[in-house]
C-alpha cells in the first residue's frame, strides 16, 4: 500500500511541472487571490425566503376586510402575493401572483400594513422577497 501512495505522490509532483496547451508552465495557479473579498457592496442586498420563514418573522398581521360585493356574490378563495420587505421589516411592495380579482385589492391593502422582524445575513439586515397567501372564506 505504501508503494501505491509513493507512486501517486510522484505522479502528482510531475503534474505540477507539465504544461498543457494554453497554460503557463509555472504550475497550478492559486485563483483564490483573484476573487474579491466580500464587502458590503458585494454581499447580497436582498434574499428570497420561504413563506414559512417569513411567517415566523412576521410581527404584525392586519386581517383583510372581506369586500362586501365579493361576500354577497359568494366569492372566496386564496390570494397569493409576492412581497418585497425592506431592511427594517416594512412591506415595500405587494404584487398579486394569483387569486380572485375581486379579493386581490383587499389582500394587498392588508398585507402592506404587516410588519416583519428584519432578516439578518452575516449580522447585517437585508431586504427580503417572499410569497404569502391571504385567505378569504365566508
Amino acid at each position: 500500500m505504501r508503494h501505491v501512495w509513493l507512486q501517486l505522490l510522484l505522479a502528482l509532483s510531475l503534474l505540477g511541472s507539465v504544461t498543457l496547451a494554453g497554460q503557463s508552465s509555472t504550475g497550478p495557479q492559486d485563483t483564490a487571490g483573484d476573487r474579491p473579498e466580500a464587502t458590503p457592496e458585494t454581499r447580497p442586498q436582498r434574499v428570497r425566503v420561504s413563506e414559512g420563514v417569513s411567517d415566523r418573522l412576521c410581527r404584525k398581521k392586519v386581517k383583510p376586510r372581506y369586500p362586501k360585493d365579493a361576500r354577497r356574490a359568494g366569492i372566496q378563495g386564496h390570494v397569493v402575493l409576492q412581497l418585497e420587505i425592506d431592511k427594517n421589516g416594512n412591506v415595500e411592495s405587494a404584487a398579486v401572483v394569483v387569486g380572485p380579482p375581486e379579493l386581490a385589492p383587499a389582500a394587498v391593502e392588508a398585507v402592506k400594513q404587516w410588519k416583519y422582524k428584519p432578516y439578518l445575513l452575516n449580522g447585517q439586515s437585508v431586504m427580503m422577497e417572499t410569497q404569502v397567501v391571504v385567505s378569504f372564506h365566508r
